[in-house]
């Protein structure tokens, strides 16, 4: 099947108001980090988390047996880490990759 000819009078086919019509640079986006990389992504984002959590909850935390102690900082540590800390270390690292791969 062949592409059809682009009607002008279709918004869909016209380029937006403003935008020059020309060849784009596609970037090759960063793939996945090796497995070195993401060890050093998670030690990076699990030390300061539970060196911060250790200083604001230690006297709390200093009442509590092994267990229990244990099983309140990873409560706390493991979703601040996966859902706030470890997506901003994966864009910086694409960042950085694209910035390796791409210099301009």
């Amino acid at each position: 099947m062949t592409n059809p000819t682009p009607n002008p009078t279709d918004p869909k086919s016209r380029p937006a108001a403003g935008s020059t019509p020309g060849p784009t640079v596609a970037r090759a986006k960063a793939g996945p980090p090796t497995r070195h990389q993401l060890a050093v992504m998670i030690w990076v984002a699990v030390f300061p988390t539970l060196t911060v959590l250790n200083l604001v909850l230690g006297d709390w935390l200093a009442t509590m047996n092994a267990i229990t102690r244990t099983f309140v900082l990873a409560t706390t540590a493991v979703p601040i880490v996966i859902y706030g800390l470890m997506p901003q270390l994966h864009r910086l690292r694409g960042r950085l990759m694209n910035r390796l791969a791409n210099p301009s």
